[in-house]
């Protein structure tokens, strides 16, 4: 019952960081390996199944809100439904230590970067042009959908650090990482099905808190300073990444 109530507690709390920031859902397969004793391969194959459903709900919500740039969206969705298949694919084939230990690395990266781009100081800027934007955004879709198939973790926290990195103001950046979450979501766990590694039942219950947590962060997004988002899931990836590394060896 407590371990139930904890992943409640995680699964609401890690779709409001998906919400608000875009980042977040690399918490969720190192959260079923500790509280569910499943396997990373499982974890990570049942954690990106739950975000096909965080996703739809995101980007209807950011859409009425008129967060979303869909001429961005569509290159950074092909790009991903590309290669996240692939990164599906060639998780199972890495050892879980391996596996683990690549997780660990982007959940620092992941937090690393985004406490740097609080001062903004290492944002680069998009290119003028249509053609070159469009191009730029398929490359960052093609990255962040292998990444996620590999990793098990939404779209939004590898797309929209690397959006703010070329440029890209904080809240259209998630508002496009919502509907990446779909694409990359459904391309990864393709693969994934084929494994037979994912635990529908687990991840229906998962899936309901998340998309309560995704709506509550939405609201949060449109109404706060993103800054105090950027600090606390800065700071809470560091933490994970550290423990996550620890426990692995």
């Amino acid at each position: 019952m407590l371990t139930h109530a904890g992943l409640v507690l995680i699964s609401i709390a890690i779709g409001a960081m998906v919400g608000a920031a875009g980042v977040g859902g690399f918490f969720m397969p190192p959260a079923l390996t500790l509280l569910m004793d499943v396997t990373i391969h499982e974890g990570m194959a049942t954690s990106l199944f739950t975000f096909i459903f965080t996703g739809v709900v995101g980007t209807f919500y950011f859409h009425r809100k008129g967060s979303i740039d869909w001429s961005l969206a569509w290159p950074l969705c092909l790009g991903a439904a590309c290669t996240g298949f692939l990164g599906a694919w060639v998780g199972h084939q890495l050892s879980t230590v391996t596996l683990s230990l690549i997780l660990a690395a982007v959940i620092l990266i992941a937090g690393v970067y985004t406490l740097s781009t609080v001062s903004r100081c290492w944002t680069l800027q998009l290119p003028d042009d249509a053609r070159s934007q469009q191009l730029t955004m398929a490359i960052i879709g093609a990255l962040t959908g292998f990444l996620s198939g590999l990793t098990g973790i939404g779209g939004p926290a590898l797309s929209v650090p690397l959006m703010v990195l070329c440029g890209s103001s904080i809240l259209p950046a998630i508002g496009v990482g919502q509907v990446l979450q779909i694409v990359g979501a459904l391309s990864g766990s393709a693969a994934n099905l084929r494994y037979g590694s994912i635990d529908f039942g687990l991840a229906a219950f998962i899936s309901a808190f998340e998309i309560v947590g995704v709506l509550v962060g939405g609201f949060i997004v449109h109404r706060v300073r993103i800054v105090l988002i950027k600090q606390l899931v800065g700071g809470l990836c560091l933490i994970a990444g550290c423990t996550f590394i620890l426990r692995t060896l």
